[in-house]
């Protein structure tokens, strides 16, 4: 069956980058300061696309995320306390600007009384003589369609619910109710713990990096220790298990499955998986919910070959609790690089050869000619489709995420002639068209696009582009992710970390923007990702975008027998109206269907029942392989996985299908 995706929250993974190496000027301190935080908002102001000044919608969002990450499982304050709260925090920014913010250290204080309140909690109701594991418990997993307890009864009984469902996170780990209590109670007290040592330093940090998350999903304040994180990220100088992750509403989930990773290569997590518990090879698993991101990834690092189990929380249609063991490796560049593929079929007595060329991501970034490069993988794959004569060609972007935004440009070009491929606007609303780098056509026969709302950013640019050329169909989601925003980084001094922010748009030669709504595909395929949960859309204060004057180029098809036959909306519709008959008679698009109808109606309740069935059929049906709990997926054995990933995805059979029409009817 399909993957269930549910995603929503900022794919770190998606975003352009523009490193600025001209330090912010600031004074010498090594610390970040009360009195910093003005000048730190100017400067986001000063270069943010869209936000100019502090007005009081930006200082309402602000606030509310702030006590949104204060308290994510909405378990501190109640419903009146939390309005009451967030009015009074609205008067921080004029405070800051007199270096006053005794408001943020006063919170602080109440927010660890509130936190041992709940430990004390904790602590008392599971050393009840008669306190037994309610199988009962139901919970709405999202916080904010729960909302905030309006009374203390209420939220004494969200509170046992949780350490219902908490209680049954470790005993899913095998141990027995004791230990489950023990360590229940040990979590709350870490909990506190890290409360308690906060710095006045990360008090400040985490305001302004909620304000910068109020301008927009992107913008953010990176602390020392945030930005050191990123630069080893950004160098790849540690292993991990190839995923993106984001914090939402005190989870870890998964936002992006890289390609070529570990988790990539066993096919055993799915965008919108809830990390729930991170367990070193041979110790006891660690509950991360309420965890810092920052401290969870550095869990789920470690040595290459040495292992990490994961426990997983998936909603579909019906909760999945589950263990995923995956050991740690490096990101397999082959894997990521392009590949081409030649499938033959026979259709109305002819026999045509059509190539998938497959492109993970736009790698690269090094011009030296010993190194790999996307888009010289790109010519290369093309030069072996004109000498194979191929009838048509697929190019599947449905997993790509992104990557470097010249090689987009690069890539578009080898498909028209000449023409402005990608706008760019910046804070000052100018806007600087990238065109075509060259005046030849590559490759001039039938092209279809597979994309997915996991495509994004330089995937959306070369899909947005050759659409609005007419010169390829796009097959697949109704629309890519939604990412048409450029982010630069802005160092600060020593001490101090960076800023992240969010300074221009992309618009596609039609003069619409890829931010927001993507790349709407010609043909639509059903998915599970096309939900309301997915995308960018789906992003708290995501940025939408005007519409600017179109830029299509007069001369990007080519004369004589290079041209090549421009796509009209007539046989867009024919070929959407094939496919649909196809789609039809699948047993795959159907369940898909059944699927997505089963979600429209989900409540986001989940059931302590269902898990505890769940673990119990597992555990039935446990292979006995040491070292792995029941249910867990092993990255030591891939070789099904790698089976399966040499299979194509039914949605690219069907995008093939539509190339075939194409080929039929144009050729």
């Amino acid at each position: 069956m399909a993957a269930r995706p549910r995603p929503g929250a900022t794919a770190a993974g998606l975003s352009f980058l523009v490193f600025v190496f001209t330090v912010v000027p600031m004074g010498a301190r090594a610390a970040l300061t009360c009195s910093d935080i003005p000048d730190l908002t100017t400067f986001f102001f000063q270069k943010h696309i869209t936000a100019h000044q502090l007005d009081d919608s930006i200082r309402r969002r602000s606030v509310e995320t702030y006590v949104k990450r204060l308290d994510p499982q909405r378990i501190l304050f109640l419903e009146d306390e939390r309005a009451k709260l967030e009015e009074e925090l609205l008067g921080l920014f004029l405070e800051t600007r007199s270096s006053d913010c005794s408001r943020l250290r006063r919170l602080h204080q109440d927010v660890v009384g509130r936190n041992r309140e709940v430990e004390g909690f904790v602590r008392g109701f599971v050393a009840r003589d008669d306190y037994d594991l309610d199988t009962g418990a139901e919970l709405q997993l999202d916080p904010d369609d729960r909302g905030s307890p309006a009374t203390k009864d209420e939220r004494d009984a969200l509170l046992r619910t949780l350490i219902h469902f908490q209680v049954s996170n470790y005993l899913e780990a095998d141990e027995d109710l004791e230990d489950a209590k023990r360590r229940l109670v040990h979590r709350y007290e870490l909990l506190t713990k890290r409360v308690e040592e906060l710095s006045r330093e990360d008090l400040y940090s985490a305001f302004l990096d909620a304000f910068a998350s109020a301008l927009d999903p992107h913008s953010s304040y990176l602390s020392p220790h945030v930005w050191e994180d990123f630069q080893i990220q950004m160098q790849l100088s540690l292993e991990g298990i190839g995923v993106a992750l984001s914090e939402r509403d005190g989870y870890a989930v998964v936002e992006q499955i890289i390609p070529g990773g570990a988790t990539d290569r066993i096919k055993a997590l799915e965008p919108g998986d809830r990390i729930i518990a991170v367990a070193e090879e041979g110790k006891d698993s660690v509950d991360i919910i309420d965890m810092a991101l920052r401290d969870v990834v550095r869990l789920i690092r470690g040595r290459k070959g040495t292992r990490v189990q994961l426990t997983v929380l998936r909603q579909g249609d019906r909760a999945e609790r589950f263990n995923v063991a995956i050991e740690r490796d490096k990101i397999d560049l082959e894997e990521q690089a392009a590949k081409l593929r030649v499938e033959t079929v026979e259709v109305e007595g002819r026999t045509l050869r059509l190539g998938v060329l497959d492109l993970p991501s736009f790698y690269g970034g090094d011009r030296d000619p010993a190194k790999r490069l996307g888009s010289r993988d790109v010519r290369r794959l093309l030069a072996e489709v004109r000498r194979e004569e191929l009838d048509g060609l697929l190019l599947d972007l449905s997993r790509n995420g992104g990557g470097l935004l010249e090689d987009a440009v690069t890539i578009s070009g080898f498909f028209i002639r000449e023409g402005g491929v990608v706008a760019v606007r910046d804070g000052s609303q100018r806007s600087r068209v990238l065109p075509d780098p060259d005046d030849g056509v590559l490759y001039d026969g039938p092209l279809v696009i597979l994309t997915s709302r996991i495509s994004a950013s330089a995937s959306e640019i070369l899909a947005g582009a050759l659409k609005d050329y007419g010169r390829a169909v796009v097959v697949g989601d109704d629309h890519t992710f939604g990412k048409g925003t450029v982010q630069s980084l802005f160092p600060l001094r020593p001490g101090l970390g960076a800023l992240k922010v969010t300074t221009g748009l992309f618009f596609r030669p039609g003069g619409h923007s890829t931010q927001h709504s993507g790349v709407a595909a010609d043909v639509a395929l059903p998915s599970l990702f096309a939900t309301d949960e997915f995308g960018e859309s789906a992003q708290a204060h995501s940025l939408r975008a005007p519409s600017i004057d179109p830029f299509v180029g007069p001369r990007a098809n080519a004369s004589g027998e290079n041209a090549w036959t421009p796509i009209t909306g007539e046989l867009v519709a024919e070929l959407a109206q094939r496919s649909e008959r196809r789609q039809s008679g699948n047993e795959f698009f159907g369940e898909v269907r059944e699927e997505l109808a089963k979600r429209a109606e989900d409540d986001g309740v989940v059931h302590l029942a269902e898990l505890i069935a769940q673990r119990e059929s597992s555990q039935a049906g446990e292979t006995g392989e040491p070292g792995l709990a029941a249910g867990t997926a092993s990255a030591a054995v891939p070789e099904k996985a790698k089976k399966d990933s040499d299979e194509l995805s039914p949605q690219a059979k069907e995008a093939l299908n539509v190339l075939m029409d194409l080929v039929l009817l144009t050729k």
